[in-house]
């Protein structure tokens, strides 16, 4: 068994006690998956992801690495979770579902992981976690540890935008990320010639300037000696490399899809290339073991599988409980303010402001990271991060390739490695190209396994500028939806400054709007020193009895304008933050005056504001004395001529809107 891999480094040669522990390593994912389609078959899981005939890969691999080094892993990497001694009735626990598995019942399978063994799990989508394993190997760079990160994708897999945005990213910025496809020929039904114009991923490594390497992923002793040679050159050579490991999926893409689109013939072809078989025909043939001595290992495995399924079993049936999944769904974060150490304040622009806050936060986290489009030596488009490159450096302030999905997915994987990190969408508009990794990854991966995202993704916003379509849409209803994320939208240059620092030392993701149209339009004193703004409670900037006035954003400004013109005994609140928003301020203004009047720059339909409506008609309803009215843009597109956009916007309706309630 010879690695054929050409312009390798020097590959280790292996002991006979290294083989038997390969062996040992080889023969628990294939016992747990006899054991595993028993009970699929039993109706004791409800599914199963197979990777019969490719745990070379998984175990071959995941040897090769450091036990502290990370691994993001797939749906076919059993091997790994065995190889790292993930306890196996936790594990089986997981796959029933149950209290005591990684993600108390809230996911299946393998879609979790384990920080204690330096797993990060996948999730449906198939391709963020590659941009995770960035962040990963980002943070070890930072910190000058000679570690490796190493992240498996499918052929299938390997067709998502996903994909290019982290080899992209990891070539650019020389990251050591080893990047495993399993090239088993198939996306569930589609065979590889309907998924990719090439015979071997080997192609892929000069467009991207990095190695590329092809092995016989079903020759177990090819795959870690193959591995472990780049894992150990990695190390003191930072790059990242493919490793492409042919090899076949002899079961169904889960077993409930079957296998009869395979052509006749071929599971039999392959399986005589079985990786198991293969490496128990050398170990005999070489004298390294016997038969005798391999059914004791296989029966000393099947007994511990046994011993660990019985405890498992011994669990019981989960059970709802409502304040458990809220108190999962964020970190612990003591939401407490943070008071200036001096009464020392400066005029300053809203952009100024979020420039002064970063600032402070860089010198308060020194773990923090910059990442965005421009952000570096230009100071990004609207300044927001001039001269921090120059001050923090350009590992901490860092421009990064268009890359969205990367980008936040890299956040994510610094925070797992201890690290904090702020993505600037150049437009909130362009948030769209990373939408899966905020929404369903960031969003869900503390609820899901307790791994917190230390992220805030800032979001320029709003329109006004006559900008357009794709740079003004006011889209925080996006993500005031998505439980698992706060969101958070100032409208002056304090609460911005303040409200920022508050997302930095939070734990959790944090999505920050910031109207460009603010940006250096609106001035006000602001704290020099460092000082927060809690999130979820609201400011009156206007007291009043006749009705009460409730926006966020440019609303509060435009607001103010109409409320100062009409001299309006209106009381003006400034949620601050979408989620949490504070329902008390808003519930005892409308327990005063007996009116609501809702403001927003966003459309009607879906809008945020629906939501205080909702709530405040559903449980004060007896406290109205007219109808709640809503203020919005139209339901359509923003256009882009001044005249059209100024149609669109809600601030021409605003002040007949507001006379109407107050007369009603």
């Amino acid at each position: 068994m010879k690695s054929e891999a050409a312009g390798l480094p020097e590959q280790p040669s292996l002991t006979n006690e290294q083989y038997i522990d390969l062996y040992k390593a080889m023969i628990i994912p294939r016992l747990i998956e006899d054991k595993m389609l028993i009970l699929l078959r039993q109706g004791r899981i409800s599914k199963w992801f197979s990777g019969y005939g490719q745990e070379a890969v998984s175990v071959g691999t995941s040897l090769a690495m450091n036990e502290d080094e990370f691994i993001c892993t797939m749906h076919r990497n059993l091997g790994v979770f065995t190889s790292r001694k993930v306890p196996l009735n936790k594990l089986f626990a997981q796959f029933q579902g149950k209290l005591e598995g990684f993600t108390k019942g809230r996911d299946r399978s393998f879609h979790f992981g384990s920080k204690e063994h330096k797993i990060v799990g996948m999730i449906s989508h198939l391709g963020p976690q590659l941009g995770l394993a960035d962040g990963l190997a980002l943070g070890h760079l930072i910190d000058g540890d000679q570690k490796v990160a190493m992240v498996y994708t499918g052929d299938g897999g390997a067709s998502e935008g996903d994909f290019h945005e982290a080899l992209n990213v990891a070539s650019v910025w020389g990251l050591p990320v080893i990047f495993v496809i399993e090239n088993n020929q198939w996306g569930l039904s589609t065979p590889s010639r309907e998924q990719f114009n090439f015979d071997s991923f080997t192609v892929k490594g000069p467009a991207y300037g990095m190695e590329a390497y092809s092995v016989d992923g079903n020759d177990i002793i090819e795959v870690y000696r193959t591995t472990r040679a780049l894992t150990d050159s990695m190390r003191s050579n930072p790059r990242p490399v493919i490793l492409e490991c042919k090899t076949f999926r002899i079961r169904g893409h889960e077993e409930a899809s079957g296998t009869k689109y395979y052509p006749e013939g071929l599971i039999e072809e392959w399986t005589t290339k079985d990786p198991l078989k293969r490496f128990e025909a050398f170990l005999i043939e070489n004298n390294i073991t016997n038969e005798k001595e391999m059914q004791s290992m296989q029966a000393e495995v099947k007994k511990h599988i046994a011993d660990e399924l019985d405890v498992a079993d011994s669990y019981p049936v989960i059970q709802f409980d409502e304040e458990r999944e809220f108190r999962d769904l964020f970190a612990p974060f003591d939401n407490e303010e943070v008071h200036p150490s001096s009464d020392k304040v400066e005029e300053l622009r809203m952009i100024d402001a979020i420039h002064s806050g970063l600032t402070q936060a860089m010198e308060a986290h020194p773990e923090l990271v910059l990442m965005g489009q421009d952000i570096a030596d230009y100071g990004g488009v609207f300044k927001a991060t001039d001269g921090l490159m120059q001050k923090f450096g350009k590992a901490r302030v860092r421009n990064t390739p268009l890359c969205e999905a990367a980008i936040l997915g890299t956040g994510l994987g610094l925070s797992i490695v201890g690290k904090k990190s702020m993505v600037e969408m150049q437009f909130a508009d362009f948030v769209t190209e990373g939408f899966t990794q905020i929404v369903n990854n960031l969003a869900k991966i503390h609820w899901r396994w307790g791994q917190n995202a230390d992220v805030v993704v800032r979001m320029p916003t709003g329109a006004g500028v006559a900008a357009g379509p794709f740079h003004s849409q006011s889209n925080e209803a996006w993500f005031t939806h998505t439980p698992g994320l706060k969101v958070v939208y100032p409208s002056n240059p304090a609460d911005a400054k303040g409200l920022l620092l508050q997302a930095f030392r939070d734990p959790n993701p944090v999505m920050f709007f910031e109207h460009k149209g603010l940006y250096r339009s609106e001035t006000g004193e602001v704290p020099t020193e460092y000082y927060t703004v809690p999130f979820g409670r609201a400011s009156i900037v206007k007291a009043g009895s006749a009705a009460t006035l409730v926006t966020y954003g440019m609303g509060v400004h435009k607001s103010m304008d109409i409320v100062r013109e009409l001299d309006a005994d209106v009381e003006v609140i400034d949620l601050r933050t979408l989620v949490p928003w504070d329902y008390e301020t808003i519930a005892t203004s409308v327990r005063k005056t007996g009116r609501l009047i809702l403001v927003s720059e966003d459309v009607r339909s879906g809008g945020f504001i629906n939501d205080i409506s909702a709530r405040v008609g559903e449980e004060l309803f007896t406290h109205l004395d007219a109808p709640i009215v809503h203020v919005t843009s139209l339901d359509t597109p923003i256009p882009f001529a001044s005249p059209l956009e100024g149609g669109f916007l809600p601030w021409n309706r605003l002040k007949e809107k507001l006379e109407m309630l107050l007369e009603y």
